[in-house]
């Protein structure tokens, strides 16, 4: 499935035909095991549920009454509450059990007005089914007896869903992208390679906002989160605070900067699966990853200077040799797989990060520039 544009709008894959297939089936399997012997009539509303009641019918493994309603605005009544007339039914539903198939019930405002018709209709029972529900939007007291698929409150189109008259034929169903034009960037280095000092440089140059995984921790723990609490709950039984909870993290920084110009992501993700993970978060914003940019420094370079800051700062682990080297090492062990991961999608940009600080910030806006 593809991206799809429909009028001045872009849509993005969302239910495949196959999994609508099978919601359908399993609502009509269901229905039928509900109503035994019983003969329902099944009653589509126009327009959108033109598809769902003809694949549920051929469905449905017993005899059933098709029929289909249309809800229109009474022409020239102007009310605050706009009460609908009903335009299709002509039989007599006394004693019947009567199925309502819905494509969709967001709001429930349709949901109300059936109940407000069918009220006086004199039938032994009326079961609403529909195939998407967003219960985000969702505001009525109303039962829904059959549910296909939950879907969040987003705008989607296909199978009988349009967009201002298009979409409808669509046999999948996709969903609204509301991309915002980011560049989010992956920040690699060594120890001792200025990631942190160039980190600044381009989070004020592009207006990113810089997400450091070890900011996000101390500061959930600090302020004592719901998250925070349960990261250090790992914490404390010497545990690795597994990757859902991290990614939770690093997603409620994103939600807080929503419109933000991107983001600049700095000691995550650190495995190829938390490097999934966070393209699945990406994905979910209606964006991506740009690229990966490591700064690549000789390791005699890197072991001098982090001897150097050692002697100003004070930090015992940059004033051993030994443990430089091993953290270097590591380094290189971490990112090699990561390497491999992002040059599979062409976004893997390794930069020189020998020489000045302001000749450095020039080769990695040389490559954000072309991005």
């Amino acid at each position: 499935m593809k991206t799809i544009k429909l009028h001045d709008k872009e849509f993005k894959p969302f239910i495949s035909e196959q999994q609508i297939d099978a919601a359908v089936t399993k609502m009509a399997q269901d229905v039928a095991n509900d109503l035994g012997d019983e003969v329902p009539v099944f009653i589509g509303i126009l327009n959108g549920s033109f598809m769902l009641v003809s694949d549920f019918v051929k469905k449905y493994p017993k005899p059933c009454e098709v029929t289909f309603i249309k809800l229109a605005s009474y022409e020239g009544v102007k009310s605050t509450e706009d009460i609908q007339r009903l335009i299709g039914l002509t039989q007599d539903l006394t004693g019947r059990t009567v199925v309502i198939l819905e494509d969709i019930i967001d709001t429930g405002n349709t949901l109300h007005e059936i109940h407000r018709i069918f009220k006086n209709e004199n039938v032994k029972q009326l079961i609403i089914a529909t195939l998407f529900y967003k219960p985000e939007a969702y505001k009525k007291d109303f039962k829904l007896h059959y549910v296909g698929i939950e879907i969040p409150n987003k705008f989607i189109v296909g199978y009988g869903l349009d967009y201002d008259g298009l979409g409808r034929d669509l046999p999948a169903v996709y969903q609204l992208k509301t991309t915002q034009h980011m560049t989010n960037l992956v920040l690699f280095g060594p120890p001792g390679a200025g990631k942190g000092t160039q980190a600044n440089f381009l989070k004020e140059k592009y207006n990113l906002v810089h997400i450091s995984t070890g900011d996000v921790f101390r500061f959930n723990i600090k302020n004592e989160t719901a998250l925070g609490m349960l990261a250090k709950s790992y914490m404390d039984k010497g545990e690795l605070v597994p990757d859902q909870v991290t990614i939770d993290m690093l997603n409620a920084e994103v939600e807080k900067n929503a419109d933000a110009n991107g983001f600049i992501f700095d000691g995550f993700p650190r495995t190829n699966a938390q490097a999934e993970a966070l393209d699945k978060l990406m994905d979910t914003k209606d964006s991506q990853i740009n690229a990966m940019i490591a700064l690549e420094v000789d390791d005699e370079v890197l072991v001098q200077r982090l001897l150097e800051r050692g002697k100003s700062s004070g930090r015992a682990d940059d004033a051993d040799e030994s443990i430089i080297r091993n953290r270097i090492k590591e380094y290189y062990n971490k990112t090699a797989i990561l390497k491999d991961y992002y040059s599979a999608q062409d976004k893997y940009f390794g930069v020189d990060g020998v020489g000045s600080i302001e000749e450095i910030t020039e080769r990695l806006c040389a490559v954000i520039d072309k991005l």
